[in-house]
This record gives C-alpha cells, sequence and structure tokens, in this order.
C-alpha cells in the first residue's frame, strides 16, 4: 500500500467528487480512480459505493475513514518527529488521547487553552484506551486523556502519576430520527421483534461501558446484533444510516441532535445510561524522566483553574 493512496482516499471522502478529487491531487480522473481501486484491492473490499450518486461510502469505507486518517497522522507524525530538533520538541505537548475524545473533547479544549494559557504546540496520538494508556506508562506521551469509570478503571499508580478531572460524559443509546423527527428505534425491543443493535468490538472500553448498561438495566433489553466497529463515530455513520441503535458519548452527538438527525432512543430515562469521567494524566518528573517545562506550566495552569473554582477541581489521591 502507498501512502498516496490513503491521501486520495481521504480526499475523495471529503469532497465526495473522483474528478475534483483528482483535480486537487494533480492528476487525471481515470488514474485517480484506479488509485482508490488499488487500495480497494490491497484492502480486499469495497470503500466507494458506485451503485449511488452522489459518492457515498460503503460501510467499510467508513470504517477504514477513520483508520487512514490515523494511519496518516501517525506516518506524518513519526516524520516529523524525526526531522524535528531536539529543541522544538520540548516546546511541543505530546497527547494521548482516544478516538472518540480526539474528535469531541480535544479540538474545544485545546482552542480554550490558546486562549486562556497561551499558543501549544501539539502532537496527538488517537489510539483505543488501552494502547494510550501505554503511550503513557512506555513514555511515548506527555499527557493522557480518556474515560474513566470505577468499575472499569484505569489502573494508574497515584504515586507515580498525577490527575485531574477535566470533564464528565454520559453514554446513551440513540436512533436515527424519522420523517416526525421521532427515533426510529426505541429500548427496549421486545423477545418477537429485538432492536437492531450497532455494537463496540469486546475490546474496546466503550463497549465494557455498554455492557455494564445492559447487565444494571432494571428492565432487560431485547437487542439483535447488526454492526460492529471500535469506534463511535463509525457507529454513528451507521445510526444515521437508521441501521439501528448505538449507545454512543454525548459530546459525539451534539450536533446531530440539534438537527434532528439522531434522537435518544431509551425515552429520555436514565435506566439505560452511564457517566463516566474525561481525566488527564501525567508522570510525575524523577531522575529517570524529568518531563518537559511546558507540560509543568500547563499542568500548574490547569490546577489553578480547578482550584480556583473556575472549572471542576482536582482530586485527591484519597479518592482515585
Amino acid at each position: 500500500m502507498e501512502t498516496k493512496w490513503l491521501e486520495d482516499f481521504i480526499s475523495l471522502v471529503e469532497t465526495n467528487n473522483f474528478s475534483r478529487s483528482a483535480a486537487l491531487r494533480h492528476v487525471t480522473q481515470p488514474a485517480f480512480s484506479r488509485r482508490i481501486q488499488s487500495l480497494e484491492n490491497w484492502l480486499g473490499t469495497d470503500l466507494i459505493d458506485r451503485t449511488s450518486y452522489p459518492t457515498r461510502l460503503t460501510p467499510a469505507g467508513v470504517v477504514f475513514y477513520e483508520q487512514a486518517l490515523e494511519m496518516l497522522s501517525k506516518i506524518n507524525g513519526a516524520r516529523e518527529l524525526l526531522r524535528s530538533k531536539r529543541a522544538a520538541a520540548q516546546t511541543s505537548i505530546d497527547l494521548a488521547v482516544p478516538h472518540t475524545l480526539s474528535l469531541t473533547f480535544v479540538p474545544k479544549w485545546l482552542t480554550g487553552l490558546e486562549q486562556d494559557f497561551a499558543p501549544i504546540r501539539s502532537r496527538l496520538m488517537a489510539l483505543n484506551v488501552h494502547d494510550a494508556v501505554l503511550q503513557l506508562v512506555e513514555g511515548g506521551c506527555d499527557l493522557l486523556l480518556c474515560y474513566h469509570h470505577p468499575r472499569q478503571p484505569v489502573q494508574l499508580d497515584p504515586g507515580r502519576y498525577d490527575m485531574l478531572v477535566m470533564g464528565r460524559e454520559s453514554l446513551r443509546a440513540y436512533a436515527r430520527c424519522d420523517k416526525n423527527k421521532v427515533p426510529e428505534f426505541t429500548l427496549p425491543g421486545t423477545k418477537r421483534a429485538p432492536l437492531p443493535f450497532l455494537s463496540y468490538t469486546n475490546n474496546a472500553y466503550l463497549g465494557r461501558m455498554v455492557e455494564l448498561i445492559l447487565n444494571d438495566a432494571r428492565t432487560p433489553l431485547h437487542l439483535e446484533p447488526h454492526y460492529e466497529t471500535d469506534m463511535a463515530e463509525g457507529l454513528k455513520m451507521m445510526a444515521l444510516e437508521g441501521r439501528g441503535v448505538a449507545f454512543l458519548p454525548e459530546s459525539a452527538v451534539t450536533r446531530e441532535l440539534k438537527q434532528k438527525q439522531l434522537a435518544r432512543a431509551d425515552g429520555d430515562t436514565s435506566d439505560w445510561e452511564i457517566e463516566m469521567e474525561i481525566r488527564l494524566y501525567r508522570e510525575r518528573a524523577s531522575a529517570h524522566r524529568r518531563g518537559k517545562p511546558i507540560v509543568d506550566r500547563l499542568w500548574e495552569f490547569l490546577e489553578m483553574q480547578q482550584n480556583g473554582g473556575r472549572k471542576k477541581r482536582s482530586i485527591p489521591s484519597s479518592e482515585r
């Protein structure tokens, strides 16, 4: 596989037009189409639905789009990291973040820091929760931002790592709205007519959160799995296609709720939802790892904000 194939595919998703993307990529349309087909051949599946107009992704294409963004980001990040000077690296903050938070929380958070703290040069690594935690433990990042729940905790030694609670997130069921702006599917379903279920893979953190919801439900849910992926964004796209019910973080569907594209599928009850914390971690400076001055200054700023009451307070180690 060639990197330019990924760039071609991402361009096509963003323009929804073969000829426009070919022009942006400075190739002829036939050559551009052949490169997209080469990528599909390498993957062994169709990414583009060629039976519709305008251009649409297949379900596989929806999933691969996020993967392509991640792969290209890692490739470019590795190149920039190797090319950069050590002095420049000391002024940059490396963030390890789960996919969903990288799309929902991080952009607004960084924008706020630019306004209230200082301009920040950052490098973001969008990973699953397990790999994001490993990045921090192995010294591959400066800060870890992730979800946390007491029954699925992030196991980091409070004697070695500092932590701040940056916010909270609710995980609920959503479905596409019909022409009357009501959800096409509503929990709990029945044994005779189970609801089509868009689920997370077993290794996804949000998948474990959904398991807690299902296990704790006072009213049993009747769901029939139809599709699964490890990314909330992939489930959201399938829900928007009317393919079933998906449990999604509230921040991931803010726009779709306002536009009446999606609606809560739980009858606006709290029986089938769960709340998670959004936590920020850093490793404390030591003789082995001294840390970066820019990270120390940012952490002091965030602690001051929280202790001053303008934002959420820091959680003492006894409560972690």
